[in-house]
């Protein structure tokens, strides 16, 4: 018998299409399972761990500070200093000549505005990592009133910038926030 076209070939099914349709589907379907099963174990062993994620900030309250105090605190397993500056501190920092400086920054550039009192900075020398001194009542404050690093004599002032010593950058600030009187690192 004849089809529609006049040749005596076999009528194409639809079933037979749809099988093979159906077949590839399943397996590109399997093959994405598959995948997805050997991607997401990998992805997931590259996630920071929980306690590193819970060291990834740090609050502190700061209430109790009073003006020319500092005390420390821990940050991801590095010392952090934050001082309460007195006004006379922060105008002796601002009659800095910021050109003089080796590494030039001003007190307004290393504090948030209108904290400007609250100096916050990583307690670790710029020069080999040595913690400085200046924080603890009694400790050496070096030549400039801010912090003395002991290990090879270097003087940051009431801003932690560099003046004299062997440190080639001033103490480092961290990202931080203010919220009335807790502060928030990281």
């Amino acid at each position: 018998m004849a089809n529609e076209a006049g040749t005596d070939a076999p009528a194409v099914d639809g079933e037979g299409v749809r099988r093979r349709d159906f077949i590839n589907i399943a397996a590109v379907s399997a093959a994405g399972v598959g995948g997805v099963a050997v991607i997401v174990p990998l992805v997931a062993q590259m996630w920071p761990s929980a306690d590193v994620l819970a060291e990834s900030s740090t609050e502190v309250d700061i209430g109790a500070i009073q003006p020319g105090q500092a005390i420390k605190a821990v940050f991801r397993k590095q010392p952090v200093f934050i001082r309460n500056l007195k006004p006379e501190e922060i105008e002796a920092a601002n009659k800095v000549d910021v050109a003089t400086l080796r590494d030039p920054q001003t007190l307004a550039e290393r504090t948030k505005e209108g904290h400007e009192n609250w100096l916050i900075t990583m307690g670790v020398c710029t020069h080999l990592g040595c913690v400085p001194l200046g924080t603890g009542e009694g400790e050496v404050k070096g030549e400039f009133g801010g912090y003395f690093c002991p290990c090879h004599g270097s003087h940051y002032d009431t801003a932690a910038r560099i003046r004299k010593g062997p440190a080639p950058k001033n103490l480092q600030v961290p990202e931080y926030e203010i919220n009335g009187t807790v502060v928030k690192i990281g």
